[in-house]
Formats: C-alpha cells, sequence, structure tokens
C-alpha cells in the first residue's frame, strides 16, 4: 500500500495504527499532539520510544514540506511560502496580518486544471492534487514559522478546493477538530470557480464554513472568454446553485469580482451585476486585478474601480473592495505559481 503523509492521519487512525502495531494506545496521543503542533521531526518528539519513532518513520511520510523559498513583503509584510513536498512537487502559501490576527491562504493543488485566464497558477500546468495533510500542514507550519495561532484560513491558493472535494473534506474535519487545530468552521473559507455538483455537495457537510465564488462577470459570454469553466456550467446553473447552498445553510455568500481593464469594470457590466445577484443572501468583493508575466488582461484604473463599487452600492449591492498585499514578491490573488522562478518588482 502507497505511504501516507503524516498528517493525513486522524487520531482514530493513529488508535488503530498503534494497535495493529503492537504499541500501547497512549501513543497513539502523544504523536498526534506533537504533529498537530507542526512537529514533523521525530527526533524532537521526546516522549516517544526509539523503536516507536522507527516504525512510523518506516511506515509514513514525513520528509515533506520543506520549505524551499520564503519571501517577504517590503509593502506589508505579507509572506509567502515555497513548500517542496515529498515528490518533489512545489506549492505557495501565503500568510498575511490582519486586524483580526493571522490569516493563511492555502493551496489545494500542485497546479490547476481550470485554466482561468487570468490567473497565473493556470499558466503553470497541473501536477496532482493535495492531500488532507498538505493542507493542514500549511496552516501548522507558517503558524510555527510565525510563532503565532493562525487565526482564519481561505483555500484560496493554487488549485480548485472542489476538484480536490474529498480531501478538502478531510481538511476541513482536522482543522475543526477539537482535540486538533480546533479551528473554528466560521474562520476557514473555501474559494471555487463555480464546480456546481460539488456546491451543492459542500451544502450538505454540515459545517459552518465560509463559500467564496470567483465570479469575475455578469453573464455568460463574457465569462466563457476568462474562466473555462461556464463553458461546462451556465452562469444560470450556478446562481441556482449558490440559491441552494443559501437555502440549506442560511450562510451569506462572497461572490470575488477582479476587475479587469476594459473587459469587465464598465457601469454597463456593473447593473447586469446588481441586476443578476439580486435576491441571493451575498457580498460582492472587488478585486483591483494583479497583473503577471503573460497576462492576457490589464488591471482596472483606480478611478474605473470606484466608480465600479460606487455603482454597485448605489444599486444597492454589499460591496466590498479587496486589500492588495504581497504584490511585489508576486502573493496576491491570482500571482501564484507553483514554485517557479518569482519576479522581484
Amino acid at each position: 500500500m502507497e505511504k501516507r503523509f503524516v498528517l493525513d492521519l486522524t487520531l482514530p487512525e493513529w488508535e488503530e495504527y498503534v494497535k495493529e502495531a503492537g504499541f500501547p494506545k497512549f501513543r497513539a496521543g502523544q504523536i498526534y499532539s506533537w504533529l498537530i503542533k507542526g512537529v514533523l521531526d521525530t527526533e524532537k518528539m521526546t516522549n516517544l520510544p526509539a523503536n516507536f519513532k522507527e516504525r512510523v518513520r518506516q511506515d509514513l511520510i514525513f520528509d515533506s514540506m520543506t520549505v524551499e523559498k520564503h519571501l517577504v513583503s517590503e509593502i506589508d509584510g505579507t509572506q509567502k511560502f515555497v513548500f517542496r513536498l515529498y515528490d518533489g512537487h512545489c506549492i505557495e502559501t501565503v500568510l498575511m496580518r490582519y486586524k483580526t490576527g493571522l490569516s493563511v491562504c492555502i493551496s489545494s493543488q500542485a497546479g490547476c486544471k481550470m485554466g482561468c485566464r487570468f490567473c497565473a497558477s493556470a499558466h503553470a500546468g497541473f501536477g496532482r492534487s493535495l492531500t488532507r495533510g498538505e493542507l493542514l500542514g500549511q496552516v501548522l507550519l507558517t503558524g510555527n514559522y510565525a510563532q503565532e495561532r493562525i487565526h482564519s484560513v481561505v483555500v484560496m491558493g493554487i488549485g480548485e478546493p472542489f476538484d480536490n472535494f474529498d480531501e478538502l473534506i478531510g481538511f476541513l474535519r482536522l482543522a475543526n477538530d477539537e482535540q486538533g487545530l480546533h479551528l473554528g468552521a466560521r474562520h476557514i473559507t473555501v474559494s471555487t470557480c463555480g464546480l456546481v455538483p460539488q456546491m451543492l455537495q459542500f451544502s450538505e457537510i454540515d459545517m459552518q464554513v465560509n463559500l467564496s465564488v470567483s465570479l469575475h462577470a455578469p453573464n455568460d459570454e463574457l465569462r466563457k472568454s476568462i474562466m473555462p469553466i461556464a463553458n461546462k456550467y451556465s452562469l444560470s446553473e450556478l446562481l441556482d446553485a449558490c440559491r441552494e447552498y443559501e437555502k440549506k445553510t442560511n450562510r451569506r455568500i462572497t461572490f470575488e469580482y477582479s476587475l479587469f481593464a476594459g473587459v469587465n469594470d464598465t457601469a454597463e457590466c456593473a447593473r447586469e451585476l446588481a441586476s443578476v445577484l439580486r435576491g441571493i443572501h451575498c457580498h460582492i468583493n472587488l478585486i483591483a486585478a494583479n497583473e503577471f508575466d503573460g497576462s492576457p488582461f490589464k488591471r482596472s484604473p483606480a478611478k474605473s474601480v470606484k466608480a465600479f463599487q460606487e455603482l454597485l452600492e448605489k444599486l444597492g449591492m454589499t460591496v466590498t473592495l479587496r486589500r492588495e498585499m504581497g504584490t511585489d514578491i508576486m502573493a496576491a490573488c491570482g500571482q501564484l505559481r507553483r514554485g517557479l522562478q518569482e519576479k522581484k518588482a
């Protein structure tokens, strides 16, 4: 059987493991308490005997999630970590400080299949989906580096979380576990470009996790020109899934809308956006689109962004403008690339 990453195991799975391996049951709690602190080096697990540590090193993968690169923004202190996984794939994770505390943006895949034209990840190819433990590890290890507890998590990094649905749900359970990280579900946000069947599944998981939908266009024609997923699921189907999610969970949805100069930032687009979203319990998070080498789009000028926001507010919509963070280290929304060489600002 293929080896599992050590952070993939829940406490009950550790209890089953130590039972089958012939060790006392309490060893499960001991090693789990180290792992949930982000300690992956068995030599630092001082209360475990040598024969137990040797056995787990044989059976499970510990040598993973090595920090390959660590960049710090000179603008706002945002930090980007490039983690190399045990099989050579790289992922990127971003640590940001807000008034409420530290927030970490984690990747769900090494690369992405969705092909959104405005996103650097789509230009970097696809490697594989991450395991639940590799999602969790990004939270634990960045928190350790900062020597501070993570306040919130956004699954908005490289990859489409709902294209890795089972491992995503496994991560949410691990993160929310009282015996583990014990991070409140309302402090976790999952973003999707609009995989409708998985959105409907997500509405059934009975967790108060926040849902964010990458919309970026108010109609099918424009959305298809930006996001290939729109060729599979129409805007009508997507918004019906959003209404079902709202009905099942009674949770507000966030719609992400990146503004591209001369593409989707017109007054007509703002009016159409307000029209199609009216009646959905939501707020719109505008993003002054971030550019990268090879991007076919330019960000909307500040004047256009302000006008778009003001018109939406005049039309009765709840709107925020996302704070721009980490642009000088290619850590902002849409700029992550699977650990490829970064451009310095």
